[in-house]
């Protein structure tokens, strides 16, 4: 057996022939983080100051607004060392650390939008039932379920990939720690690691997107045979904040791993994973309070009472 020099850090070299961008983008990636933060805090305010959005819907949003924060803090704050002050290198272990951190917080957002889905499937196609099967008890536990799930799910993926063996170059062609740039930098066979992260990864993206798909399908069909219009009218602007946001986020994620040849093209992967892991926490909280009467009535009333109206 040859003997490989163990590795201690990696060195990300995401963008790095661009130099020209570095302070743009590192400006970039600071005002966006910064929106992200300050969007989704306001959301989480909002609707913890309102008793009126103390509901299971507004339960789900705030803890996503919650993961928005810690999804965007895992990638966004390293990224900007990276380009404002060409701190590239990073430890063995922090790099495990990030990557299993974004893995948890990636996959749990894909199990939160299907819990708010199916939230929205109870409360359309359900009505009378809705406060019943929707209780507190329920809505924890799904919360609870959504993070154990995705802690499995990470502590294997990571695992497997820290398992590889790693020899001469250390650099990784992307600005945070991605198992699949990660799997690329190695000597070892990765066949394994390739089919394992499909079968997990892959059940929990077209899972969650079944079911996001199948309660809006049914949500769709109740609205359209609604008897008056104002009834379809109010049922599709509780839904429509969230259908955007499905549709950005799946959207992004079968464009990110189902293009043909998006992950073997470094630059164009980079550059859909910053709208993947950066742009969309940060979109979220606008869509909600745009899209959302309830949420932007409960703002002016606080904004009111602080004087500013």
């Amino acid at each position: 057996m040859e003997n490989h020099t163990k590795i201690t850090e990696f060195i990300l070299v995401g963008f790095k022939t661009h130099p020209g961008s570095q302070l743009f983008l590192s400006v970039l990636f600071s005002v966006m983080y910064a929106v992200t933060v300050v969007g989704n805090v306001c959301m989480i305010l909002i609707i913890r100051m309102n008793s009126k959005l103390h509901t299971p819907m507004y339960f789900f949003l705030e803890n996503l607004s919650t993961l928005d924060i810690c999804y965007s803090s895992v990638i966004t704050p390293r990224a900007t060392l990276i380009f404002s002050l060409d701190r590239r290198n990073i430890s063995y272990n922090g790099y495990a650390s990030q990557m299993f951190f974004f893995s948890l917080f990636g996959t749990t957002e894909a199990f939160f939008l299907a819990v708010m889905a199916y939230d929205r499937f109870t409360a359309i196609c359900n009505p009378l039932l809705y406060q019943v099967i929707m209780n507190k008890r329920l809505c924890v536990f799904m919360v609870m379920a959504s993070y154990l799930s995705d802690c499995i799910n990470c502590t294997i993926q990571t695992g497997f990939t820290f398992s590889l063996s790693f020899c001469g170059s250390k650099e990784i062609n992307h600005f945070f720690c991605d198992v699949a740039a990660v799997m690329h930098a190695s000597c070892s066979d990765t066949l394994v690691n390739e089919l394992v992260m499909l079968a997990v990864c892959g059940s929990i993206i077209v899972g969650t997107a079944l079911v996001v798909f199948i309660s809006y399908a049914y949500i769709i069909i109740t609205i359209v045979q609604m008897p008056s219009a104002e009834s379809r009218h109010k049922a599709f602007s509780t839904c429509s904040s969230h259908m955007v946001t499905i549709c950005l986020f799946f959207g992004t994620v079968f464009f990110m791993y189902a293009q043909p040849g998006a992950t073997s093209s470094p630059d164009k992967s980079n550059t859909i994973s910053i709208f993947y892991t950066i742009v969309i926490p940060m979109l979220n909280p606008f869509i909600y309070t745009l899209r959302n009467k309830e949420v932007k009535g409960s703002l002016k009333k606080q904004l009111k009472r602080k004087g500013f109206f």
